[in-house]
């Protein structure tokens, strides 16, 4: 018999709901969270005494471990740890404490691992670590088990959380004060990217996450999958520092069928804004302390340029798969620079600054994620050479000394660069799809064992190569 195929791992992917509630309403909630804490707490240092002996065990029978441990009934008249049921009888919640959270807190959930066993399981993998010397630094100080007990509730559908209204409004019970009751009616002003909305999509069971500043469901969704159709177009794009991503639709035969320039510049003046704010206070700073600036200098400007730039990455990615939608295309070409640094402008100058808050690291791995998610693939190339050619077949391009992302041509034409890059990406990729190439790196219409120049993949080899 053949070996039979091993299943697909689920896709799962987690949209964030924003809850509109009273303020008594959420301060129910943070009682919940934090009773929920507070009976995980035992069970987690329980699970961690006695880890040696569950470390060997698959999850199931972990979990049956631990309740032997811990709970007395008729075949179990003498539990090993009997003082956890003194503890739940010091606190009123823990009398009647949910049976569906005594099983978040216990057993395994359908989507992971149970809280407690996770916990101490991550816990003692990283510790090992720690001792075996795999260290981010030489100083630093071993893990902390009490430091990862800050989890949030699941809540299982019916039995503590109620949808209503085509998801518009939910039903959630919570801890009062004084008993379980249900808060009825919630609004849910977001449903994050709607994946819950999507034919064949399943949501799983949500946490609960609140605290002062936020109110929420993180709510896990199981996607189908699916495959997009072949196509005899691929979405060719280049991440740039003047044009955030400029985008063609590259087909086999080197026809580019659209081009689009992505460049959320009002997001980026915003970010700006806030460095040059922060250089300016640094620069006031030092020259009155005459001294390093101290730690958390400009903590607030720092988060609020971060947050910006995630946002940049998301509206980046957003706009490109849009235009991949509208053309229909299987294929995203980009650009393989893992590991790349710019060499280019001093230190402290503008041009160093644009590229120290480059994120095109950020938008590959959201692009990747979301467009996989949509049965979509990205490939990434050989990068070595997609702007410094004229795609025509021309040879090497010289920049406009007044705008540097203007190319000459050798025949003395004018093009934009970031264009010309993006049509020689999709070229490549056809290129190396033609040549049997899988891994993508061909960058050489031709090899040589000597030191002769080559000429690079463009969408002119591309057109030459089909037309004949």
């Amino acid at each position: 018999m053949g070996k039979s195929k091993k299943k697909p791992k689920e896709l799962i992917r987690t949209d964030v709901w924003d809850l509109n509630v009273s303020a008594s309403e959420k301060q129910q909630m943070i009682l919940t969270v934090a009773e929920y804490r507070k009976y995980l707490l035992p069970l987690v240092m329980i699970v961690n005494a006695q880890w040696v002996s569950l470390a060997d065990l698959i999850s199931k029978d972990r979990v049956n471990a631990v309740e032997k441990m811990i709970h007395r009934t008729a075949d179990n008249p003498d539990p090993k740890h009997k003082y956890f049921q003194e503890i739940i009888s010091r606190y009123p919640s823990h009398r009647n404490f949910p049976s569906y959270l005594r099983r978040a807190a216990m057993a395994p959930p359908a989507e992971g691992i149970a809280d407690a066993l996770g916990i101490v399981s991550s816990f003692q993998s990283r510790y090992q670590e720690w001792q075996s010397g795999q260290r981010k630094r030489r100083d630093a100080k071993p893990p902390r088990l009490t430091a990862m007990c800050k989890t949030y509730p699941a809540l299982y559908k019916g039995q503590q959380i109620r949808y209503n209204s085509n998801y518009q409004t939910v039903d959630i019970k919570v801890w009062s004060g004084t008993d379980w009751v249900w808060l009825c009616g919630i609004k849910v002003k977001r449903h994050g990217l709607n994946r819950h909305l999507t034919d064949g999509n399943e949501i799983c069971s949500p946490a609960l996450v609140v605290n002062k500043n936020k109110c929420q469901l993180s709510m896990p969704v199981k996607i189908e999958r699916t495959n997009r159709e072949d196509c005899d177009y691929v979405l060719s794009v280049d991440l740039g520092i003047n044009n955030a991503a400029t985008c063609a639709v590259v087909g086999k035969d080197g026809t580019v069928k659209a081009r689009k320039f992505i460049n959320p510049a009002s997001y980026i003046d915003r970010r700006n804004q806030r460095r040059m704010m922060i250089a300016h206070k640094s620069k006031q700073t030092q020259a009155i302390t005459k001294s390093k600036r101290q730690k958390g200098f400009c903590k607030g400007l720092y988060r609020k340029s971060a947050n910006i730039n995630l946002e940049i990455s998301r509206k980046i990615a957003r706009g490109i798969i849009e235009f991949a939608k509208i053309h229909n295309v299987k294929v995203i070409v980009i650009e393989n620079l893992a590991g790349w640094k710019a060499k280019a402008g001093k230190k402290g100058s503008l041009i160093k600054q644009k590229f120290h808050l480059w994120c095109h690291s950020k938008i590959v791995e959201i692009l990747t994620d979301r467009w996989n998610e949509l049965g979509g693939k990205v490939q990434a190339i050989n990068p070595k050479y997609t702007s410094a050619y004229a795609f025509d077949g021309s040879g090497k391009v010289k920049r406009n000394k007044n705008n540097y992302s203007l190319a000459v041509f050798k025949s003395g034409k004018q093009y934009n660069c970031d264009l010309s890059a993006s049509y020689n990406i999709g070229a490549r990729y056809w290129y190396c799809l033609i040549q049997g190439d899988k891994t993508f790196s061909r960058v050489f219409v031709s090899e040589s064992s000597n030191d002769t120049l080559r000429t690079p993949v463009t969408l002119g080899t591309l057109r030459s190569i089909t037309a004949s």
